[in-house]
């Protein structure tokens, strides 16, 4: 008599005494076990699977399959190559008996696959019961009376404006009035003893050569007109 029977996805058509090799399934060598996926023993089809019908087998040794070299190669631009390779693990089976009834009442231990998934059972597995909702935690009572309210900073005294510093030195002129003259450029006039409009009106053209190399103007006071300038305003 011979089965047709389905292990890890795949059909073996055995007899008493065939030897398979098939998926891994979690059995020690020198057990045996069930499988109760069968698809047809001798003349009977089953719709797909055949009621009460089952096939028995010694396991002989858990081993390994033939060696694959996976070889992947991209070209192009970013080219790179890579070599795996695997081997199948398989279970060595000895088929001792075909049983066309009576095989969920046998108390043969089912095949089950190498990560705990039945591999050949005709029971269903139980279904997980769903984990206990948690009680939700009570609500805090709402305080009746509200929190007074936080008082108010008083508002700081508006900071006083910082009195503006004066636009020259006591007794000495605005030098800034003069076209081109700014506030760095006062300082080295005054570094240099300029602090008035009457000083600058009255420059010879050898003073007007030696400032104009000082401050390295390269004829600027001539250009700005400097001196009338300075004189303009020291008539005011």
């Amino acid at each position: 008599m011979f089965a047709v029977m389905k292990t890890g996805g795949k059909q073996y058509r055995v007899q008493a005494g065939d030897v398979l090799r098939v998926e891994k399934i979690a059995a020690e060598a020198g057990e045996k076990v069930q499988f109760n996926d069968v698809l047809m023993v001798g003349t009977t089809v089953g719709t797909p699977m055949v009621d009460g019908a089952a096939v028995q087998a010694d396991v002989i040794d858990q081993i390994k399959g033939d060696k694959v070299i996976n070889f992947v190669r991209r070209r192009r631009k970013h080219s790179s190559k890579r070599t795996k390779g695997h081997r199948q693990q398989l279970t060595l089976l000895r088929v001792t008996d075909i049983l066309e009834k009576g095989g969920d009442k046998s108390g043969v231990k089912a095949a089950v696959g190498g990560a705990g998934m039945v591999i050949a059972s005709g029971d269903k597995p139980a279904a997980k019961k769903p984990a206990p909702k948690k009680e939700a935690a009570p609500k805090k009572e709402a305080k009746a009376e509200k929190p007074a309210a936080k008082e108010k900073a008083p508002k700081a005294a508006p900071k006083k404006a910082a009195p503006k510093k004066a636009a020259a030195k006591d007794g000495a002129d605005d030098l800034k009035r003069i076209s081109g003259v700014g506030p760095a450029l006062e300082k080295k006039l005054h570094d240099l003893g300029i602090t008035s409009f009457a000083q600058i009106a009255a420059w010879t053209p050898e003073e007007i050569a030696d400032f104009d190399d000082k401050l390295s103007f390269k004829g600027r006071i001539e250009r700005d007109e400097w001196l009338k300038q300075a004189a303009a305003f020291d008539a005011e």
